[in-house]
């Protein structure tokens, strides 16, 4: 937990005696005090880059007179990252800051594949939260949502990671890799909220609850949105060639990498193949390991998805799998995501 929790241990290692005794474990109340201490300090640091977002005229079918979401300014120059839903067919966004100031919103760049968006609002004296990485989280650590749920603002709630490496099926359809799975309670107005670790970095952003099920709640890993909302702000979308796989980051068996001569010691996994989709043509099937794509060694879902975002619609790819102990190179030809009803 935070460093109240280290400190303590380290206080009770002190009072140990020599055999190695614990003479003075921490209290109950102490290893509580401390976790509480660990989610207050966390909301009070990325509480102020946490914003209310509303929108007007927005389009999901039918007319909607107006919504409400979450973001968080992530830059000193008030761009905000959010979901795509939140913002996806508004003519009108507006943001409401912890301070109480409202600013009207540029939507700067939208990816509904994603579900990440990236609006900019003109304002001084902005908090920006503090980013952090998503790569090494482990199951069981803290994680704690801020958000507007119901237009609630800045309600904070605390739980744990329940699982990584999960897929989310998106409003177009489209598989998104690498989800945080937890418990911490999102509902209707979190969407584009920071998840936070226990020192206030920003770790996914939330985006889905599954109803009427109890704690299971999905943030899009915040490696992946940093992908994504460089992207946006650079060309205001992502184009992808799609294969149509789903996968999760995984280790490399390391008997398979010395037999092979790998050098990295984690890989893709493919946890699903699309009927009929480029992959499935390519003889990719699940289970198998992706270690490279072309010339570049792939460690993670984040190394597959920017080398699909790089790829022009239409490019031949030569996808490098370890089936079993076999070792196959398959030739993918990418073509654009399919329109689902």
């Amino acid at each position: 937990m935070a460093v109240r929790i280290r400190r303590i241990l380290n206080e009770d290692s002190s009072r140990a005696g020599h055999d190695g005794s614990r003479q003075n474990p921490p209290t109950e109340r102490e290893l509580l005090d401390a976790y509480s201490e660990a989610v207050a300090g966390a909301a009070e640091k990325v509480g102020p880059a946490v914003v209310n977002i509303e929108v007007r005229g927005k389009r999901g079918g039918a007319e909607v007179a107006s919504g409400t979401g979450s973001g968080f300014v992530f830059t000193p120059d008030g761009f905000i990252l959010t979901n795509s839903h939140v913002v996806n067919g508004a003519r009108e966004v507006s943001v409401l800051l912890q301070d109480g100031r409202r600013a009207a919103a540029q939507i700067i760049g939208n990816d509904p594949e994603s579900d990440l968006a990236v609006v900019r609002i003109e304002a001084r004296e902005l908090t920006q939260a503090d980013l952090g990485e998503s790569r090494a989280l482990r199951v069981g650590q803290i994680a704690i949502a801020v958000g507007s749920p119901f237009g609630f603002q800045h309600t904070v709630t605390a739980g744990v990671i329940s699982a990584v490496g999960r897929s989310l099926r998106s409003v177009t359809g489209r598989l998104i890799d690498n989800v945080i799975q937890t418990d911490a309670a999102l509902n209707p107005g979190n969407s584009g909220g920071p998840l936070v670790d226990s020192r206030g970095r920003v770790i996914g952003v939330n985006t889905a609850t599954i109803l009427p099920a109890q704690g299971l709640c999905f943030a899009i890993a915040i490696d992946s949105a940093k992908f994504v909302a460089a992207r946006l702000m650079r060309f205001g979308k992502i184009e992808r060639g799609y294969i149509g796989i789903a996968g999760a980051n995984t280790a490399l068996p390391r008997r398979l990498a010395r037999f092979h001569r790998v050098a990295s010691d984690s890989c893709v996994q493919i946890a699903a193949v699309e009927p009929g989709s480029p992959a499935e043509n390519a003889g990719l099937k699940r289970g198998d390991l992706i270690i490279a794509c072309g010339a570049m060694p792939i460690r993670g879902i984040d190394d597959l998805q920017r080398m699909l975002a790089d790829e022009p619609v239409g490019a031949s790819i030569t996808i490098t799998v370890l089936r079993g102990v076999e070792k196959l190179a398959l030739q993918v030809t990418t073509t654009t995501p399919p329109v689902r009803k």
